[in-house]
């Protein structure tokens, strides 16, 4: 049963990206000043949120990675994918793939270019219901 919830919010969490997403893509500039002002606060919080839970202990391991058996020194890689697109993203020229695609490419298992293992078949929960995985959606422009 943990399992198809934490399906089931993964997908909600997705698809709450892929909207914002194509909200910023697509949106006049009135509906973007709109969805700036309501999400802005709560994404800036999200992250805040998930940064503290990865502060270095005084041993300077993060906390949340770091197992029994094998310590995590900070930065976590939390800490360097908040400073890739927080910080240094804003520097580095933007990839031009979709959301689907790029969320396809963060998964563990998905095939990357170049790469020619196959990604494991999904389960039931994650292909059935209202919350199926999103991935065999066509994307539209």
């Amino acid at each position: 049963m943990d399992q198809v919830l934490g399906q089931v919010l993964r997908n909600a969490v997705w698809e709450r990206l892929d909207m914002l997403s194509d909200l910023a893509t697509r949106a006049d500039a009135q509906s973007l000043v709109s969805v700036a002002r309501s999400e802005l606060p709560r994404l800036t919080e999200a992250w805040r949120s998930m940064l503290q839970a990865h502060d270095p202990d005084e041993r300077g391991d993060c906390p949340i990675c770091s197992t029994r058996w094998h310590r995590c020194k900070a930065p976590c890689s939390v800490w360097q994918v908040a400073h890739e697109h927080l910080v240094a993203g804003g520097l580095a020229p933007q990839q031009t793939a979709t959301s689907a695609e790029q969320r396809h490419a963060r998964r563990p298992g998905a095939v990357l270019p170049g790469q020619t293992r196959r990604p494991p078949q999904p389960s039931p929960a994650e292909t059935t219901g209202r919350h199926a995985l999103v991935a065999s959606r066509a994307v539209t422009a």
